[in-house]
């Protein structure tokens, strides 16, 4: 019986923490180019990945099947898109 109440917790706790993602479509919408790092960062939480290549700083939030992608050129973007948002 402890086992199964376990479960469902950790079942719940799995629901609420995808339900909590702030990679959405109505977040996504609201990035604009010229919006700081720290700006994205607030609307759509800590990235999940980053890389600098030259001058250029690419943050992706979400996962490989569904993300928001942000490139930034002297703290600001210049470049956004998403995969499978909808």
């Amino acid at each position: 019986m402890q086992t199964l109440a376990r479960l469902l917790c950790l079942a719940a706790l799995c629901v609420a923490a995808t339900a909590c993602s702030k990679v959405t479509v109505e977040n996504y919408d609201k990035i604009r180019v010229g919006m700081t790092y720290e700006e994205v960062k607030q609307l759509l939480g800590a990235p999940n990945h980053c890389s600098d290549v030259m001058t250029v700083k690419s943050c992706t939030w979400g996962d490989e099947k569904r993300h928001v992608q942000v490139s930034f050129v002297a703290d600001q973007v210049v470049l956004f898109s998403s995969e499978n948002l909808r």
